[in-house]
């Protein structure tokens, strides 16, 4: 996405600056040497932004950032809620695949109005949410968010000879026009502001109750201890996953046992969370993994504690 994006900056006579490696404090140097005026973000780099002292980082002059683009993974409205502060109206987030395109759009202004939002869909096209057998929710209730163009009479994309991969994609029910999955869960609210509650492959589910990580790891980022976090479910004999949550602190935080502060972080999520949702345990490690796009590796985080076993879900 930042590439695609880029390259209409390019192609209008903008100079486009490519970091090797992104770092918090170079980011903050390169925008002030080279007034940069846009640039395109994910929310792990508000978080490490969000770290960096503040007497520090805010001395930099990053006036000249007029738009500040971001997607890819849900955020945290409490780190939106501080970007926001610091960088002023510049952020606008964007909701969509390599498949659709861009689907939802919401600017700064937008999202303070409408805090937590990915935004209403674009000119053309409709968002709504679904139940488990495919059928349109009410507004307001969460399902498997559903994505089609009124005007269209065709399916908006095939995956390159994988005919099933396709079809798993598009709604068997909603088929006039046409209606695929992007893979995520949410609600879309009677204005159609579109809000996402967090990957379908991420759900967790703990004695028959979908728990979406999503909003676990948001409450954690906004602990004062917390640079990141990831949440996921791990086998549990009982409830078949509980939650768990794998914590990179910040560098400032004392060095207190490990237990204190897994029982410090379970605590402040109960008080801002329903029961269900606490974690049952909490892992600290000095760095997350991630993949070359800076996301979170998932995967090699789960695969020790589901290895030779199938998922329930």
């Amino acid at each position: 996405a930042p590439g695609y994006f880029a390259i209409y900056d390019l192609l209008n006579g903008s100079a486009v600056r490519i970091m090797a490696r992104w770092d918090a404090q170079d980011f903050l140097r390169l925008v002030e040497g080279h007034r940069v005026t846009r640039t395109s973000m994910v929310p792990t780099m508000f978080v490490r932004l969000l770290a960096l002292d503040e007497t520090q980082a805010r001395a930099h002059d990053l006036s000249s950032l007029g738009l500040v683009l971001h997607g890819a993974a849900p955020i945290a409205p409490g780190v939106k809620q501080r970007m926001i502060e610091w960088f002023g109206p510049t952020l606008s987030e964007y909701w969509g695949a390599s498949e659709s395109g861009v689907v939802t759009l919401v600017d700064s202004h937008e999202w303070l109005d409408h805090p937590g939002t990915v935004g209403r869909p674009l000119p053309g096209w409709e968002v709504v949410a679904v139940d488990q057998a495919g059928m349109p929710l009410p507004s307001g209730e969460v399902g498997a968010l559903m994505c089609r163009r009124p005007d269209s009479t065709e399916r908006h994309f095939v995956y390159h000879q994988m005919p099933e991969a396709t079809d798993a994609s598009h709604s068997p029910v909603l088929t006039d026009p046409p209606a695929f999955s992007l893979g995520d869960i949410g609600r879309v609210d009677p204005d159609r502001w579109v809000y996402l509650a967090d990957r379908a492959s991420h759900t967790i589910i703990s004695g028959g109750v979908n728990i979406y990580p999503a909003e676990i790891a948001a409450v954690l980022l906004d602990h004062p201890s917390v640079l990141d976090v990831a949440v996921f479910g791990i086998p549990d004999e009982e409830w078949g996953e509980r939650v768990h949550a794998v914590v990179e602190l910040g560098a400032g935080v004392p060095s207190v046992p490990a237990a204190d502060i897994e029982q410090e972080l379970i605590a402040y999520v109960a008080d801002h969370l329903a029961r269900f949702k606490r974690p049952r345990s909490v892992e600290f490690v000095d760095a997350l993994p991630r993949n070359p796009a800076g996301k979170i590796a998932l995967t090699a985080l789960k695969a020790p504690y589901w290895a030779g076993r199938s998922r329930p879900i």
